[in-house]
């Protein structure tokens, strides 16, 4: 039966590739290290699990929650206000199924076909997608490292000028694992309000950063409620994947727009999944911190371990990931990334699954303990094949 043009764009692609290939490396009786999707290994904390539990067993429960809770928005308030210093108003708030399905469907209250949307490159294919669904025309911005891996306002307005409507930004950024200093959100906002842009903001991995830097909410810039929404999820950060929670907060008028869109659509998220975000967001951080810790030893791990056998990893600023150009002597990505597994049973993911600028280079989920990261760098050793010329 046919199906719509745009499901073109749509393909599995790689990703079921990859997965195909670790069935067949298993079905040989090998140990796959599988680093390629960021799923997190942690547990939730007891008291986010015992709420959900405590709320699923009543019956009241099970009927359509229509509305975020009361008590959901009051917590949303609470964590802003202690972990960023925003204030948020409750008509600056509304809950999502997580930050992907949120940055898939908000384009359909915002952009008309033809609008001009930017996104990173490298960047999540999500940031893409949601747009082209919309009709929107999607176009990237560099990511280079002469320029810290920051967008180049200067340059993008002489190639866009007037036309654009809205731009993605996200930092920590997965893929490629760098933060972005406080003074480019201070550049970033007064430009945006200068020239009519949208800024759409995924702070997904602000509690995942490391070596003392401190993640930030882009609401924190003054003026920034005035072009500016964030998505914010609780998915990495509380281990809360398989609930599907994230927020959208900042401009008004984008989050009435983005909830009367979805009221046509949703009839809300199940309550006892909402009950436990409020446990999540109100109650103590010392598992948030505690996790942060153990990801960032799995990096030194990783991205340590991997430059001692020579293959230069440098390490990552922020989120669950590590990136890393393909060790010299290769060429193409996606034939090391087979190569790889064949040989070590070393899963990643191949870094032009996330753009052209991705090309070349690698990504590695951190969702496997330390002792066996060791071990997958030691099987990378073994193998021989950094030393193997292409």
């Amino acid at each position: 039966m046919k199906t719509a043009d745009r499901m073109k764009q749509l393909e599995s692609g790689i990703f079921q590739v990859l997965n195909d290939k670790k069935k067949e490396v298993q079905k040989q009786g090998r140990k796959v290290y599988n680093l390629s999707v960021g799923t997190p290994d942690f547990e939730p904390a007891p008291h986010v699990m015992e709420a959900v539990a405590e709320a699923a067993k009543k019956p009241e429960n099970y009927k359509y929650a229509l509305d975020d809770l009361p008590q959901l928005t009051a917590a949303v308030q609470h964590r802003f206000a202690e972990r960023y210093q925003v204030r948020l108003e409750a008509d600056e708030i509304m809950s999502v199924y997580g930050s992907q399905e949120g940055i898939t469907h908000i384009g359909l209250a915002l952009f008309d076909p033809g609008d001009l949307v930017l996104v990173p490159d490298p960047g999540y294919p999500i940031f893409s997608i949601g747009p082209f669904l919309a009709g929107a025309d999607v176009q990237t911005y560099d990511l280079l490292p002469e320029n810290g891996y920051l967008p180049d306002l200067p340059a993008i307005l002489e190639k866009y000028g007037d036309r654009i409507r809205a731009m993605i930004v996200s930092y920590p950024l997965n893929p490629i694992c760098k933060c972005a200093p406080h003074s480019f959100y201070e550049k970033l906002i007064p430009w945006a309000k200068e020239n009519d842009i949208l800024i759409i903001h995924d702070n997904a991995y602000s509690d995942i950063i490391y070596d003392g830097r401190r993640g930030i909410s882009i609401l924190e810039i003054p003026g920034a409620k005035e072009v500016c929404v964030e998505f914010y999820s609780l998915s990495k950060s509380f281990n809360y994947t398989g609930a599907r929670m994230g927020f959208l907060v900042g401009n008004r008028e984008v989050v009435e727009a983005f909830r009367r869109l979805r009221s046509q659509i949703d009839y809300g998220t199940f309550l006892p999944v909402q009950y436990g975000a409020v446990a999540a967001l109100t109650g103590p951080d010392d598992g948030v911190i505690a996790q942060c810790k153990e990801y960032e030893e799995r990096r030194n791990a990783l991205c340590d371990g991997l430059s001692t056998i020579g293959w230069k990893a440098e390490r990552s600023e922020g989120t669950m990931f590590a990136w890393a150009a393909i060790p010299e002597g290769f060429t193409d990505d996606v034939e090391f990334v087979m190569t790889l597994l064949e040989k070590t049973g070393v899963l990643c993911t191949p870094g032009s699954s996330f753009g052209e600028h991705g090309k070349g280079h690698v990504r590695f989920a951190l969702v496997l303990p330390v002792e066996e990261i060791r071990e997958a760098v030691a099987q990378i050793q073994k193998s021989g094949m950094l030393h193997t010329k292409k």
